[in-house]
């Protein structure tokens, strides 16, 4: 299968572009080069460390990011790399620009497991200081429109998931703006 097959499948079954664990455990995974060669110059890396997000650095341990404007969905993660569509995040408040990256970077560290990654990405949020109850606020508000499908509860029981993982996660006092 092509990589724009697979992409259409991966993408039409994930609100935030991750592979679902089938066709991983079919060997579908893609390496970095793979999907650069594949997409083009459409796409731009990020090499690890020098992401910035409205004006703050993101890093996601030793993984680069991969800017690809035609990416069908807001984020993806891939083993090794994470996709952000910045056509898709655009518009989107700051704070919820920072959650998809982090939901995204938690895929790197928990897998593929949703509802982990969710948790990851508020954890982290609390833990350098860019999340607090007004961006849970605002993260809800964006999750909650969305749908549920085979791998993510609907968004109201994701917010609801993710505010109890809110309120078990102690903000720490950093100057970090990861």
């Amino acid at each position: 299968m092509g990589l724009k097959s697979f992409c259409m499948i991966a993408c039409a079954l994930a609100v935030f572009g991750w592979t679902p664990p089938a066709m991983a455990q079919s060997g579908l995974d893609i390496s970095l080069e793979d999907y650069l060669k594949e997409v083009g110059p459409r796409a731009k890396l990020v090499p690890k460390g020098k992401l910035l997000i409205d004006g703050k650095r993101k890093y996601c341990g030793s993984r680069p990011t991969v800017m690809d404007p035609k990416f069908d969905s807001w984020g993806g993660a891939y083993p090794g790399f994470v996709i952000l569509n910045p056509n898709r995040l655009k518009n989107l408040p700051s704070v919820v620009k920072f959650y998809v990256y982090a939901h995204e970077c938690g895929h790197q560290f928990v897998g593929r497991n949703e509802e982990a990654a969710d948790c990851f990405a508020v954890k982290r949020g609390r833990r350098y200081g860019w999340l607090d109850a007004q961006g849970m606020a605002k993260i809800c508000s964006f999750i909650s429109k969305l749908k549920g499908d085979g791998e993510h509860d609907a968004g109201t029981k994701r917010c609801e998931k993710m505010r109890v993982c809110f309120k078990d996660a102690a903000p720490r006092a950093s100057k970090a703006t990861n």
